[in-house]
């Protein structure tokens, strides 16, 4: 058994050892070392070479941003997790760090960080499973899945559900169960056999474009939308599962990228030609038509769904119902299986659908479900999702 290593740096001690004490708890990885700032982080990867590093932005001598920019400089490809407590008030400094290369960003919990440590370390174990996961096979480690992962939080949920139920303290750590050898993943995958949709109707002109992504996707967008048509005339809607207070940012990041106009979704929102809307975070976004026949935007903060608010599952939904035949359907990387059912649904109206194969994908679980479930018309790589988007929509339009 391998296990993902990980190079934790923040310049709190004590947040150091509270998020160490997660990840030694978590089956299948370990802490390796330790850093205060980007300086001693820099001296530290001399002599250790972690599969993943997860970083502080704001630290003395060096922050998290510009040790981004001395590893930018240095071509360095170790994942890292940004992990802030300045995160959520200094959105834009996230976005700069993502920009500067950061696979993916989550943040420190509020209040007293070692009691409330629950509010964060699954996100955080799935973070590293999928990134440090990811990058660890890549240098022919034998880990853990994914999926034991989602699974491994999935049960630590219904635990802490279970002692909030019966009034005691939730545990900080994870248990140690036996790894079993379906733990762990090999390469290639081998999926199971896809299903059969028969669509009710002919795929027909492309109206509108829906798009589903999550661990991964933040990157994965940007590769996207740097090279999509500048004359691409039908909107496209996203839903990238990402904390509230971060969305606006990150659709202002990948405007000042991409061809065409980028904003943060908003109630009300008349759907324009040439434009992409990025769902809001903690908000569903579904379509409706008006009196006037105009299709306009709304988010409202109905149950999450498939564990998620935005739920891909509910744009998908809303797009079917509207568009039927007339929509491109598309789900990228992302961990468990928002979007799939209902991706399954569009295809049956006859809508397009595309998936992004598992090679490409940070984490083939969103992608590979709908698959499964026959949703999915052609896969694609992340390398060259643009044009085939590019192409179905000059060709459809």
């Amino acid at each position: 058994m391998d296990e993902i290593s990980v190079l934790v740096c923040d310049d709190s001690a004590l947040m150091r050892n509270v998020i160490s004490r997660v990840i030694d708890s978590t089956p299948g990885m370990k802490v390796i070392e330790k850093a205060f700032n980007g300086q001693d982080l820099i001296e530290k990867l001399k002599t250790s070479k972690p599969d993943v590093i997860v970083l502080d932005i704001e630290m003395p001598v060096m922050t998290g941003i510009e040790y981004l920019r001395f590893r930018k400089s240095q071509g360095s490809n170790i994942p890292v997790i940004i992990l802030s407590s300045i995160a959520e008030k200094g959105a834009a400094v996230t976005m700069e760090a993502l920009e500067l290369g950061a696979s993916d960003f989550i943040t420190k919990p509020n209040g007293s960080v070692s009691m409330d440590i629950n509010a964060v370390a699954d996100k955080l174990i799935e973070m590293i499973a999928s990134y440090g996961g990811s990058f660890a096979r890549k240098k022919g480690k034998f880990v853990c899945s994914s999926e034991y992962y989602a699974k491994l939080a999935a049960d630590k949920a219904i635990e802490r559900k279970l002692q909030e139920t019966l009034g005691q303290k939730p545990s900080e750590t994870y248990s140690k169960p036996k790894l079993m050898p379906k733990d762990f993943e090999l390469r290639p995958y081998s999926p199971k056999p896809s299903a059969v949709i028969q669509s009710l109707r002919e795929p027909g002109k492309i109206s509108i474009i829906a798009i589903g992504i999550s661990t991964g996707g933040p990157n994965a967008l940007r590769e996207v939308f740097k090279d999509i048509a500048p004359d691409l005339k039908q909107p496209i809607l996203v839903v990238q599962h990402m904390p509230a207070g971060f969305t606006k940012e990150f659709a202002a990041s990948l405007d000042r990228i991409c061809p065409l106009t980028v904003t943060e979704a908003a109630d009300g929102d008349v759907i324009e030609s040439g434009h992409i809307y990025i769902a809001p975070g903690d908000y569903h976004i579904e379509v409706e038509q008006s009196s006037l026949g105009k299709y306009i935007i709304r988010t409202n903060q109905k149950p999450l769904r498939n564990g998620h608010r935005p739920s891909v599952d509910q744009l998908f939904e809303s797009i079917s119902k509207n568009f039927g035949n007339k929509a491109l359907g598309v789900i990228m990387t992302g961990m468990g299986k928002d979007g799939a059912v209902e991706l399954a649904e569009m295809r049956k109206q006859g809508a397009w659908t595309l998936g992004q194969d598992e090679k490409s994908a940070i984490v083939y679980g969103m992608p590979r479900v709908a698959m499964e479930l026959g949703a999915v018309q052609k896969q694609v790589s992340l390398e060259n999702m643009a044009q085939e988007i590019n192409k179905l929509a000059r060709e459809n339009r």
